[in-house]
């Protein structure tokens, strides 16, 4: 009988989650099953079972793991001694880099979310609604301070998020610029245009 094959660093779980994370990308949550999920993984679909309760655990798991990075990140940026603008702009390089290089969980947190069941889905909404707070919370601290142009915070927040999210495309692309370069040329387009002259 196949057993799932894992790496050194990785466990069974995290193997499952993975390959969950591309299929959900790939088929949207909804349309993957947990035999699609065996057959990726490579066993029997009774011995997922073994490591994980259901599809909506696998979804649980993948969003939350994501939003706690990027909120341990918020705070590590809140509680740093730089400037707003400084703060902005190490905010917006870690979602571009996320973005690229855990593109799968990033997108299934970003997009597949809605499939959420309670009390995870209440849970999961009020961590975006005050993830974009604080972030803007951090643009208005920078309008205060004059670092940043006199703009409506939640408004910037939601273009930035907006951008991010569009890096989707840049994984399509066939012609693609570099990783380095699509990261500073959203910088450039995203926070130098918010700079106070």
């Amino acid at each position: 009988m196949p057993t799932i094959k894992t790496n050194r660093n990785s466990t069974k779980k995290e193997v499952i989650i993975n390959k969950a994370s591309k299929l959900f990308r790939e088929k949207g949550f909804s349309a993957t099953s947990m035999r699609d999920l065996a057959e990726n993984v490579g066993v029997e679909a009774a011995s997922l079972y073994n490591h994980i309760q259901s599809k909506a655990e696998i979804l649980q798991e993948i969003c939350f793991r994501v939003a706690n990075q990027f909120m341990t990140y918020l705070e590590e940026m809140e509680n740093s001694k730089t400037s707003s603008i400084t703060k902005l702009e190490s905010i917006l390089r870690f979602h571009i880099q996320q973005m690229i290089h855990n593109y799968e969980s990033v997108h299934v947190a970003d997009r597949e979310w809605k499939h959420l069941t309670d009390p995870y889905l209440s849970n999961y909404k009020t961590q975006r609604k005050v993830y974009r707070q604080r972030l803007a919370g951090i643009i208005e601290q920078g309008i205060q301070k004059k670092e940043i142009k006199k703009i409506d915070a939640p408004t910037a927040v939601l273009i930035m998020l907006h951008a991010v999210s569009g890096i989707e495309s840049w994984h399509r692309s066939k012609q693609k610029i570099s990783a380095e370069l699509l990261e500073e040329n959203m910088v450039m387009i995203l926070v130098d245009g918010l700079r106070a002259s």
